[in-house]
């Protein structure tokens, strides 16, 4: 990075140490301290004078703070420690405009910087830091040209705001950035007059930018990669050559080569001088991943038993960034109310389809359900797309052929259908894994056409989920979800059944046994038959405390309804469940643990544990 700020500050004499640094291996203090090998606490004590509210800024920044919270208390540690700390606590009160500071930093009585660094005490016993900050400086004049159109200028930096380092440094970063932004790369400081006056108390500040030529995208130079087609990395980068120079442009190139997950490390530098043609070439640097990852995992309830998943993936399987993942899950293993369900599926991802942000795959699945009211056998095969529109932003479509068989009351029945499933998603929450502020919105629209015997229609669903967090470091965090979903223009019984909705279980509402909740419509020759239901509604709602840094309570109520027709309509059934939970964060996210139980409804009774990775929502 260019270093921004080179100017000297004039006339700042008075800023400094309450001593000389000697440098000789012996010192006119040798024997001030005694030799002494007895152990025992170090006490720091910090001497502000002037500067509200410094005390605890300049301890936080003080490497003998630091050094004393490690429990390194040798001599030679502390001393080395106070030493470096002139300079360190200097450049803090520089950033906040205090340029004739004095600073005494004494081990037991003498100064750490009179102590030359061969005669380090054996032990310490005081440390005094004392801090006379002297008067806050003030620009008298805060001057940048040329400022290129919109640039986005400190609002600190101008005539009467408080005149630090850290402001003069981002006043001139952003007069960089704001040229580099409108296309000019190679846009510098090439001046600065930055004066202090120490009996006005007064700093003159004046930056010189220099915008340089506008400059295009020149050629992409790869180095690096091993099995990757050049062509095909070129493509997922997507650097658009010819085009005006823009920053984001070569961030959107890391985002998607980080996508493609094929890289290990992703290095782009500029290149530092312009083509013929006005035109700057942009060296990429890849190191790719070991081709092939496995992975793991599970969630446990009392009542729905276990569940178990694993996947193999292989990255760059035909040297163009294609990924191959098989996928399986097992669950409901012991369960009280159903049989084991099993699933396997087969996807190949291939970036930069089309579009560098937009992804194929190829889905095919296979699913064994064993429910307590119907079994189902079911096979899918599809072609999708993904396309990435920003980091928040996301849209998938696909086409997809489905078969299931389902045994139950009415004895066998097969669903065929031809379905375009497409959704949408805006994610802006703060952290996808543990969430404590912003909001999460998906919806999907998946028409489907039936044959032989099934219904055509269309099956609706969207979620929304909110985060709000308060207190002191975001500690109390309050969240919510809401999940809306109705199968439109297909009667119940001529509806796949993998497309209708029930609710209860560790997904929807706590509490409650799995998919405990449905609908009782379709007459069976012994009488109506339990499916899922139309329509959908469910509700939660959390609230989750941080207590220490590793370990968070929650306590959570959820609340689902189903109907029995489209819209929301007709005969229709609810419950509740509430409970409490425990939450312990580690490097992958949140281990959960939560025990509930039922608070409305008659599908189910008794406590309920679940255990598994992640927040519920």
């Amino acid at each position: 990075m260019r270093a921004y700020l080179r100017a000297v500050l004039v006339a700042v004499a008075t800023a400094g140490v309450g001593g000389a640094v000697w440098a000789q291996s012996s010192s006119p203090f040798s024997g001030l301290f005694g030799r002494s090998d007895d152990e025992g606490p170090v006490s720091l004590r910090f001497q502000v004078q002037g500067g509200d509210g410094l005390d605890r800024t300049l301890r936080n920044a003080s490497l003998i703070a630091g050094a004393l919270s490690e429990d390194r208390t040798t001599g030679q540690d502390v001393l080395a420690a106070a030493r470096a700390d002139y300079a360190r606590i200097l450049g803090n009160l520089y950033d906040r405009g205090y340029y004739s500071a004095i600073i005494n930093i004494t081990l037991d009585g003498v100064e750490a910087a009179e102590i030359a660094p061969l005669d380090a005490p054996a032990m310490v016993r005081q440390v005094v830091v004392s801090v006379q900050t002297g008067p806050q400086f003030r620009f008298s004049r805060a001057a940048i040209a040329p400022v290129a159109p919109r640039t986005d200028l400190p609002a600190e930096y101008r005539q009467g705001q408080v005149a630090g380092t850290g402001i003069i440094r981002n006043a001139a970063r952003a007069g960089v950035e704001g040229w580099r932004d409108v296309g000019h790369a190679k846009a510098d400081v090439t001046g600065q007059d930055i004066t202090a006056d120490h009996v006005a108390n007064v700093v003159d500040s004046r930056i010189a930018l220099s915008p340089g030529p506008s400059v295009t995208f020149g050629r992409l130079n790869l180095r690096g990669y091993d099995r990757m087609n050049p062509r095909r990395l070129a493509k997922i980068a997507g650097l658009p050559e010819g085009e005006r120079f823009d920053p984001e442009e070569i961030e959107d190139v890391r985002k998607r080569l980080r996508r493609s997950g094929v890289f290990s490390a992703i290095t782009l530098e500029e290149s530092e001088t312009l083509n013929p043609d006005g035109s700057m070439d942009i060296n990429l640097t890849v190191v790719e991943q070991k081709p092939r990852r496995v992975g793991a995992g599970f969630e446990i309830s009392t009542t729905d038993g276990a569940m178990v998943s694993a996947y193999w993936m292989h990255r760059n399987l035909l040297g163009g960034g294609e990924r191959l993942r098989i996928e399986g899950e097992v669950k409901d293993m012991g369960s009280d109310t159903s049989g084991r369900d099993d699933l396997v599926t087969f996807r190949i991802d291939r970036p930069a389809t089309i579009t560098p942000d937009t992804t194929a795959y190829v889905l095919t699945s296979l699913s064994r359900e064993r429910e307590e009211d119907y079994d189902a056998d079911t096979g899918t095969v599809g072609l999708g797309f993904n396309h990435v529109f920003s980091d928040r932003f996301t849209f998938d479509t696909a086409i997809q052929y489905q078969f299931s068989r389902v045994y139950d009351d009415l004895g066998e029945t097969d669903f065929q259908v031809l379905a375009l499933p497409t959704a949408v998603m805006w994610d802006a929450r703060d952290d996808e894994n543990n969430a404590r502020r912003g909001y999460y919105l998906q919806g999907e629209a998946t028409p489907f056409k039936g044959f032989d015997g099934t219904d055509s229609g269309v099956r609706l669903l969207g979620e929304g989920r909110a985060f709000y967090s308060l207190g002191a470091e975001d500690r109390l965090t309050l969240a919510g979800r809401a999940r809306l979903g109705s199968v439109l223009g297909s009667a119940i019984q001529n509806t796949p059944r993998n497309y209708l909705f029930y609710s209860g279980g560790g997904g929807t509402v706590r509490g409650q046994p799995y998919q405990s909740l449905g609908v009782e419509e379709i007459q069976g020759p012994n009488g109506p038959i339990k499916t899922g239901g139309a329509s959908v509604a469910t509700l939660s709602a959390e609230v989750r405390w941080q207590v220490r840094e590793r370990i968070g309570v929650v306590a959570f109520a959820d609340y689902g309804q189903v109907w029995a027709e489209d819209g929301w309509g007709g005969t229709s059934d609810d419950h509740s469940g509430a409970g409490i939970g425990v939450r312990y964060n580690t490097p992958i996210g949140p281990l959960r643990f939560d025990v509930a139980g039922p608070a409305g409804g008659d599908t189910g009774n008794g406590v309920q544990l679940y255990l598994g990775l992640g927040q519920a929502f």
